[in-house]
């Protein structure tokens, strides 16, 4: 129960990170967080009293904390464009990263000019820009942010993060 996930967030209600339970409840503990949304039913006893399970949390102070780089890897691109095809929008069959400008036309490694795809547009568009196989994108890839991050890449445990996060 207490490696259960909890959203921090920051004193204005921007989201942080996630922590485990056991270190949110350490956090309410010392006094540096409250307690915004709890697990319904979930409690934390001890000999003499029982407390609710945190779900979401806030920090009493502001902290300045630099924002999170996410690494680009092919596990990540497929999460970020959430194992969709960029450009017939599919998510049947095994899944590639494109470069949508290809390396030998000076494309790069950036999030902006990798995309996931299946196999057949991939092998459709080869070696061209989108343009010139006659293709083009369903949306333009981008760098994820540290919200995106928690979304996708974390993953959603618990419905009362959905205001947090902007998925409401």
């Amino acid at each position: 129960m207490l490696n259960q996930n909890v959203l921090v967030l920051n004193q204005n209600y921007e989201p942080l990170s996630v922590c485990s339970a056991r270190r949110a409840f350490i956090l309410m503990f010392l006094g540096k967080a409250e307690m915004i949304e709890k697990y319904d039913g979930l409690k934390i006893r001890s000999v003499s009293e029982s407390f609710f399970l945190p779900s979401v949390v806030r920090l009493g102070r502001y902290v300045r904390a630099p924002h999170k780089k996410i690494l680009l890897t092919r596990k990540n691109i497929l999460i970020r464009d959430g194992f969709t095809c960029g450009y017939c929008g599919t998510t049947r069959g095994p899944m590639t990263v494109d470069h949508v400008i290809p390396k030998n036309m000076g494309g790069v490694d950036r999030w902006e000019n990798l995309v996931c795809a299946c196999d057949r547009c991939n092998n459709r568009k080869g070696n061209r820009t989108p343009a010139k196989a006659g293709m083009h994108l369903l949306r333009k890839p981008t760098r994820p942010n540290h919200i995106t991050y928690i979304q996708r890449f974390i993953g959603v445990t618990d419905k009362r993060w959905k205001p947090y996060l902007f998925m409401e």
